[in-house]
């Protein structure tokens, strides 16, 4: 029997999400016939897995420590097969303006931006800068961490005079903070799988929130927001959404799993906003309704990637 070892909780502000989806996981792989332990990244694990070594180690963590490529360069280090993305991979994924750079360079529509890191502000004076983003961008801004996920520290903000505050709440996350000019459109998400013919794009998820925003409380508090999988948008919409997702997956060098997050602007075109190499796995994660809405099932998909880790290994 296959022994998979579950990473998830860890010290950053996801961990209760990461717990949740550590949870479910183990759940599938076990109803799969798996030998399943849930592990927390603390000053135990590495002793642990030196007198248990698991088979797979399946990453669930979030934030830093789990996307950065940081965790999975030990993990590769200690010789272990694991699911998910390789550490250059999670590098480029997980830092906002080089993913939107590395997509633009393939050919994806992406909303401008500005990447500003807290040391600019200081030396060089906020309200200027702050006037000459704004000058730039329009409004409505996006301001979000470059680094982090779960839409933690993110605001929209309306106007000049709400920006100060939506930088402060962005630098309580990350050193460097994100301005997004706004799109207006269907907000969705495409997760895509890897297949023995390739990767495959499941059924987009359309997202719509009661506070107009998907924060953190949107995402995980359940009746804040109402998904429909699959997304009510035009076919072709659905098609170049699903194109994007793919584009994305390649353009980073992603493998076994991913999520990209994007607009269906006035135009009935997809804009990249993002892409996740650890996607939530919770009750409302998007994730598994794209699984769903496939006809698939959370316990063949993850058993599929951790197959195609042991494949790997060999």
């Amino acid at each position: 029997m296959t022994h998979v070892s579950v990473l998830a909780g860890g010290l950053c502000p996801e961990r209760d999400v990461s717990i949740r989806s550590g949870r479910r996981v183990a759940e599938a792989l076990r109803a799969a016939g798996y030998s399943v332990d849930v592990r927390d990244t603390d000053a135990d694990l590495l002793a642990l897995w030196e007198q248990d070594p698991p088979d797979v180690v399946v990453p669930l963590l979030h934030g830093a420590v789990g996307e950065d490529g940081s965790l999975r360069d030990i993990i590769e280090t200690l010789g272990l097969p694991y699911v998910g993305a390789a550490p250059a991979g999670c590098r480029l994924a997980f830092d906002k303006p080089i993913a939107k750079a590395s997509l633009q360079q393939a050919g994806a529509a992406t909303p401008d931006w500005l990447a500003l890191p807290h040391s600019a502000f200081r030396e060089l004076g906020a309200q200027r800068i702050m006037t000459a983003a704004v000058a730039r961008l329009g409004l409505p801004i996006v301001v979000k961490p470059t680094r982090g996920g779960s839409a933690l520290g993110l605001t929209i903000v309306h106007s000049a005079e709400e920006l100060p505050a939506a930088m402060v709440a962005g630098f309580a996350y990350c050193p460097t903070v994100l301005l997004e000019a706004f799109v207006s459109g269907v907000e969705l998400a495409v997760s895509v799988i890897d297949t023995d013919e390739g990767p495959r794009a499941l059924p987009a998820v359309e997202l719509r929130s009661d506070s107009g925003i998907y924060d953190y409380q949107a995402r995980y508090t359940a009746g804040m927001t109402e998904f429909f999988a699959p997304a009510r948008v035009s076919h072709q919409a659905a098609g170049a959404a699903a194109d994007l997702a793919l584009a994305a997956h390649e353009a980073l060098g992603l493998r076994d799993l991913s999520r990209t997050d994007m607009i269906i602007d006035a135009d009935d075109s997809p804009v990249f906003l993002e892409t996740n190499v650890a996607p939530g796995m919770t009750e409302t994660s998007l994730m598994p309704q794209s699984i769903a809405a496939a006809g698939l099932s959370l316990s063949s998909v993850m058993s599929d990637v951790v197959e195609r880790a042991v494949r790997r290994s060999r």
